[in-house]
């Protein structure tokens, strides 16, 4: 991996978190994610399970973490198996973790091959009553391939039918939203190779550039900083592109005149940061550019103050709808008789700010976290409001990642990341005195 090992002890706390919320003889099973094939003898680059990593910190493939507390075998009570490596691997591939390599990084004692893993959990779940399953219930899954957890899970009950079956989602759910300081360390770290990546571009964009360039610069900067890349798939936007939310294709130019919405940001060991920002193609905001952009960042700035313990998700964001509809209507978008006649389930500003404004955040950028609770301290989340006007060829979300605080405001990750109005066009104007 690229990044500086974390230290062990994260994941030695993550996993009392977990085994704290097991139910008696209970046992659970995280397995690494599959490598996908492509075509052919290609492959898509492997990508680490965030459970089995937030567990255990371990960043290979073919990987099972099993948590056991009633173990009868003190041993038992956390068991890790690893693929073996040898000689054909090593030269091939490279080598694999060592038992020691893999207790060093993950805290856990016992490490088992791979090759063991039949025998050992059979006689693991003899003294077990209750077996957690892994099952993805994140609110925006949309799995349509079998994955090796999956794949576990339907001959877990082949074998074993009369345990009974439990869901390690809802415990993950709650643990996970509420970051440890070495996890919050990592996004920070995320957050800054993101700030090195925005602040390259505004020396580099210009009317005639096209934005696949502009994507280039960004992996170029985040690679070099010790980054795997793109903690998601990047949105580089401009002119009318900016109004497509999920706008992918990166393949236009670039010109004078026109806005440029940036959805891009850096992952860092794993952990995701998440950045918007909208910048003027040649440098200077127009008035009504400008006149949008202050709104949407007054959004921003308003909706941060409202990220607080005990704040309910969809309260808050009822509450940045009145904020954003006062913004519309200072702008001329929206009318009194509009609001007056709008619908509860699709009020008016949803005509130019259709999405929510924010999510957790962490391993996934759209990360594990309880939202029909109350929001806790060390929650991470996004701020990121946007008014999208196709009929002016303006669109402009801006987005920064918080650390929810036990009393005043939430802490900004990416407050050294320029946003205001000012210092966009100053930087993006000395460019061109160099």
């Amino acid at each position: 991996m690229k990044y500086q090992q974390i230290d062990n002890q994260l994941f030695i706390k993550n996993r009392k978190k977990f085994t704290a919320e097991m139910k008696p003889k209970s046992i659970a099973v995280f397995n690494s994610n599959d490598i996908y094939p492509i075509s052919a003898d290609s492959t898509l680059p492997f990508q680490q399970h965030r459970d089995i990593f937030y567990l255990s910190g371990i960043d290979q493939e073919e990987s099972i973490l099993v948590l056991f507390p009633d173990a009868l075998d003190q041993k038992h009570k956390e068991v890790l198996f690893v693929r073996e490596t040898n000689e054909h691997i090593a030269v091939w591939e490279g080598e694999k973790l060592t038992k020691e390599k893999a207790t060093a990084i993950s805290g856990v004692a016992t490490i088992y091959w791979l090759s063991d893993f039949d025998k050992i959990f059979f006689g693991l779940m003899t003294a077990a009553d209750t077996i957690y399953f892994n099952t993805n219930e994140h609110y925006r899954q949309a799995v349509e391939t079998e994955t090796r957890e999956d794949r576990f899970i339907k001959d877990c009950k082949l074998k074993f039918p009369a345990h009974q079956w439990a869901k390690s989602n809802p415990i993950l759910q709650q643990i996970r939203g509420v970051k440890e300081p070495e996890e919050i360390e990592q996004i920070q770290k995320a957050c800054n190779i993101t700030e090195k990546g925005f602040r390259r571009i505004l020396e580099f964009v210009k009317p005639g550039v096209w934005e696949y360039e502009i994507e280039a610069e960004y992996i170029h900067e985040f690679i070099k900083n010790r980054s795997k890349g793109f903690a998601y798939t990047p949105i580089i936007a401009s002119g009318n592109n900016a109004n497509v939310l999920h706008y992918i294709l990166n393949n236009q130019q670039c010109k004078d005149g026109d806005l440029l919405l940036m959805d891009v940001a850096a992952e860092y060991a794993n952990y995701s940061s998440d950045m918007t920002r909208t910048i003027p193609v040649n440098g200077k905001f127009t008035p009504r550019q400008k006149a949008v952009y202050e709104a949407v960042l007054r959004v921003k700035k308003e909706a941060t103050k409202l990220l607080v313990p005990g704040t309910l998700w969809e309260a808050y964001n009822v509450e940045v709808g009145k904020i954003m509809t006062s913004e519309l209507l200072g702008l001329g978008l929206l009318d009194k008789a509009a609001i007056q006649n709008q619908s509860k389930e699709w009020p008016a500003y949803k005509k130019y700010f259709m999405h929510g404004t924010s999510h957790h955040l962490g391993l996934d950028t759209h990360d594990y976290g309880a939202l029909k609770t109350p929001m806790k301290e060390h929650m991470v989340f996004t701020v990121e409001p946007g008014i999208y006007i196709p009929e002016e060829k303006i669109g402009i979300r801006l987005e920064d990642n918080v650390v929810i605080q036990k009393s005043g405001e939430p802490i900004n990750l990416m407050k050294n990341i320029p946003i205001e109005v000012e210092e966009i066009e100053d930087l993006m104007s000395n460019k061109n005195k160099k």
